[in-house]
Parts: C-alpha cells; structure tokens; sequence
C-alpha cells in the first residue's frame, strides 16, 4: 500500500500597506484612552489601506511574494483558492479569478471560500483534501485580501473589540510530495448561537433594497445586548480555542508539549498570553501583533513570516496556526517546519 503523499508550505508571503493608524490616532476617534489602545487592546498601530488597495490588490501583491518564496512559476499552479475577505472589489464577485489572471496563473482553476477569521486554516485543510483526492492538483494557492477595516464605525462602543482590524494580504504555496513545512491536521469547532450577533445590517437580502439613510448603518455592529454578547463569547471562546489546538495536534499525533511555535490570531493582550501560559509557552514561543492589529486571516501567515525572520522558528519545529471567525468558527492547523530531526539523520 502506497503511503498517503506528504502537502508541505513551499513559501509563503504578504502584503502591508505603507499607511499605519496609530494607537494616539485611534484614540481620537475613540475616546478611549492612547495606553488602553496600546496596552490592553495591544494596538499600537496598524495598517490601513491606501490607494489602490483594494482587497483583491493586497492578495494580488502577496500571492507574488509567495510563488517567489517558493520558487514556483506562476503556470505551475494548479488550483487558486481566494480565502480572504468577503468583503472584496465588488459583491457577489469572484476575487481568485482576476488574482489568478493578474499574476499569469493561466492554467489555473478557481473558487472562492471563506470561514471569516479561521479561513487561513480551513483553506489549507480544504487545499490539502482536494491534492490527496485528485491527481491533478498537485500546487495550489492559496489567497487572501482582507479589509474589513472600511467596516468598522470606530464611533460605535458595541464594536470596540474590533477596533483592532486593519488591512493586508497572505498567501502561501502548497505543494503535493513536499517534504518540507509538512501540513499535518486541522480542527475546527462553530457555534451557530453567535451568528447573527455581529453583523452588518444592511447590504444584504435581509435589509434590500438599500434606503439613503443605509449607508451611514454599512459597518459592524452588535445586534443584541453588547454585553449579553461579550458575556457569553467569553465563557465559550478560550475554552474552543484550547479544544481545536489540542485536537489539531492530537490528530497528528503530538500534544501540547510538542508546540515550539504558536501562530496565533491578534486579541487583546491578556488573552494572548493567557493561552501561552494555558499552553505552558513562553513569549519567545510566539509573535505578539501590537505593531500590526488584527489582520484576518492572514494574522497567522504574518506571525510564521515574523517568527522566520527573528530565528523564533527553526527547522523541525512543531508550529499551531490558531484563529477565530466571527459567527463563530474556531480554527487550529498544525505543521511541521522544515524537516524534523530524524529526517535529517
């Protein structure tokens, strides 16, 4: 019987934008004090998009970087994955195509998928199951542009949580056979209760068509009680974010003792290092993204390219990629960087 073929990382890349929001510049339009900004919410700057950023460009930009990392010809890629925001150039609109047309992936198929928050980790899984199912998918990759940032009201105190959430793009290669950066298991944990709790609330089929006064309402905002909402996120989130980390990593046969890098999403400060200390890491053990925000689903590929270039990733690496989406979904995938130790001997 023929072993299962190994789906590696052959590169990765992003995309920032040169414009940043400071910590000082969110509190003027907050009213929440500069040091809560920076030291409890943990921003103290974030990329917002400029001109020409639109979020099929950023994916474009980084989808780039990441063929050059991988030494991969753009004509080689197989299958496109767009596994960034919704909220892309235009509605109902397909961004992996123009990416794929844009970068000169010309034999290249596409889709578009999206799990908010958690898709880095839901299109790997989803791109590694499509390459062990089909013997001609042998590169995909994967895409994401994210500014979700033009729909946040920073106005808004319901949404405050939020004022995080900034601007980028992630993509990464993978490939079938490569034994490097091996893409192990994935888990995922949704909550269906959270659904319609934070929404945009107009745009969509339940408020169209649109009525003048819809425009200033076109961002995110709690539709219940805020605190109701915050109360019971908090009993359910940290615990999920511990399950799916250690399924993941159960599932491909390690525990939490393994873990030499945690790839994590941007929260608020004390939660960061609450799940360190819940996973007994320390701080070298991760990348915490105060000079960055919240940047989607590329919040992981970032912190795996910060953890490279500070040497806080190493080959034989044992890295969990973990994250949430709004909704909510809860994400967790592990890799294994490089080749492991016995590989080498």
């Amino acid at each position: 019987m023929q072993p299962t073929p190994k789906v590696g990382i052959a590169g990765i890349g992003t995309y920032i934008p040169d414009r940043y929001m400071t910590a000082k510049e969110l509190s003027e339009a907050t009213n929440i004090p500069e040091d809560v900004i920076a030291l409890k919410f943990g921003v103290k700057r974030k990329p917002i998009p400029g001109i020409g950023d639109t979020t099929s460009r950023m994916g474009i930009e980084a989808a780039k970087k990441a063929l050059q990392n991988a030494n991969t010809d753009p004509m080689d890629v197989d299958l496109l994955i767009w596994n960034g925001a919704q909220h892309k150039d235009y509605p109902c609109w397909l961004a992996g195509l123009k990416v794929a047309e844009a970068i000169g992936a010309k034999r290249a198929w596409s889709f578009d998928m999206e799990a908010m928050c958690g898709s880095m980790m839901a299109g790997m899984d989803i791109a590694k199951s499509i390459m062990l199912a089909r013997d001609d998918v042998n590169t995909v990759l994967l895409v994401s542009g994210y500014r979700n940032v033009d729909l946040i009201n920073l106005k808004n105190p319901a949404t405050s949580f939020m004022l995080d959430i900034g601007a980028s793009g992630a993509a990464v290669v993978l490939k079938k056979n490569h034994d490097r950066n091996v893409v192990l298991s994935s888990a995922f944990k949704g909550d269906g209760s959270f659904s319609e709790d934070c929404v945009v609330p107009v745009g969509g089929s339940m408020k169209w068509p649109m009525e003048s006064g819809d425009v200033a309402r076109y961002s995110f905002d709690v539709t219940g009680d805020a605190a109701d909402f915050k109360k019971r996120l908090g009993e359910k989130t940290m615990p999920n974010f511990y399950a799916v980390i250690r399924e993941s990593l159960q599932k491909s046969g390690y525990s939490q003792n393994d873990i030499d890098y945690l790839a994590i999403l941007h929260f608020k400060k004390s939660a960061h290092f609450a799940v360190l200390e819940e996973l007994g890491l320390g701080e070298d053990q991760s990348t915490y993204l105060d000079e960055y925000g919240h940047l989607g689903q590329n919040d992981q590929i970032l912190s795996i390219e910060l953890g490279l270039a500070s040497g806080k990733i190493k080959d034989g690496d044992l890295i969990v990629m973990v994250g949430a989406g709004l909704g909510f979904v809860w994400a967790a995938t592990t890799v294994k960087w490089g080749r492991d130790q016995e590989e080498k001997k």
